[in-house]
């Protein structure tokens, strides 16, 4: 049987798309890791599985590069929204995700003709349990330096529902990595903090209403990008006075996205804007063990040169930013 899967990317986080029209008895946590392999030529971060859903218009799955489920992708429920509002002829629709059902719906362009999706991200809680994290009786930790952690970073942990570490920091830990990476890989194998794992980011301002963001994702690894981890690095930089509520531009080394954040009493509303990218499409079979052999690939070049311009901008604007002491 002909299997078709879409390469698709937002803001450089890339996917395999696959939808199973009918039930099947495939085995997507490990074609994940068959496809996904980052060794391979053509790997990527995740894998896309849509579905019909009972109580929304389409339901997504998301599997990591080691074959774990996600429980929330926010860069690919906008691939997702792109195949399902594209197949429907509708402009918004819900999606089942592991958590929620949420809204999506096609929005005005974010640069030029790019392809752009708003996704609602929900739902949203800074209590350690909902992540969950153990750090001795606390029930939150926003804005606080965890010794055990680093004695200068300022920390704030979130689940949105997957959970998120989103550390404040100086330019120097943007620059070099090293340390991002060594404690995030400490929290995503056995530890006393984080039972399931969680994603790091480390956030720093490019100007009044702009924060950079890099993450290491759970089951991954650094990536170019990570929605739900931009968009909890949007509330935690809101709730600490780093940038106002309202639109928040969020740049990354994928390109940008916007988070809209919006707040009252009883609730906070999160929406992630920014592209659903189709940049190929693959047909072949998946044998015995999983591999998928193509029998034909297409590229979509306008995608992708358009996509580089928008690259090239977010350097700059990021470069430009940086440029200025007050952010340096």
């Amino acid at each position: 049987m002909t299997l078709t899967f879409h390469k698709v990317h937002g803001s450089g986080n890339t996917f395999y798309l696959h939808e199973e029209v009918t039930n099947t008895d495939y085995n997507w946590p490990l074609t994940a890791q068959k496809m996904c392999d980052p060794s391979k030529e053509n790997g990527a971060d995740g894998l896309l599985i849509i579905s019909p859903s009972t109580k929304a218009d389409a339901r997504m799955r998301v599997y990591n590069a080691d074959g774990s489920e996600a429980s929330m992708c926010g860069n690919g429920l906008r691939c997702v929204a792109r195949f399902v509002l594209r197949k429907s002829g509708k402009q918004s629709a819900t999606i089942e995700t592991m958590k929620a059902v949420l809204t999506v719906q096609k929005v005005d362009s974010i640069f030029n003709t790019i392809d752009t999706y708003a996704v609602e991200i929900s739902p949203v809680s800074f209590e350690l349990s909902s992540l969950p994290m153990n750090y001795q009786n606390n029930g939150q930790i926003i804005n606080e330096i965890v010794p055990e952690f680093s004695p200068d970073i300022h920390f704030t942990a979130v689940s949105v529902p997957n959970p998120h570490l989103i550390g404040i920091v100086p330019i120097q830990y943007i620059e070099d990595t090293r340390f991002q990476e060594q404690l995030a890989a400490s929290f995503n194998r056995e530890n006393d903090f984080f039972p399931d794992g969680v994603n790091v980011s480390f956030v720093h301002p490019v100007d009044e209403k702009s924060i950079f963001v890099r993450t290491y994702e759970r089951g991954v690894g650094f990536t170019n990008a990570c929605g739900t981890a931009m968009t909890a690095s949007a509330l935690v930089s809101a709730t600490i006075n780093l940038v106002p509520y309202g639109e928040t531009t969020v740049y990354n080394p994928g390109g940008f996205v916007k988070c809209a954040i919006e707040q009252n009493d009883s609730s906070t509303h999160l929406s992630l804007i920014g592209n659903a990218t189709f940049f190929a499409t693959y047909y072949g079979t998946l044998n015995d063990h999983y591999d998928f052999n193509y029998d034909s690939k297409i590229l979509h070049e306008e995608e992708i040169k358009e996509y580089e311009e928008l690259e090239q901008l977010a350097k700059q604007k990021v470069t430009d930013g940086w440029s200025s002491e007050e952010y340096m």
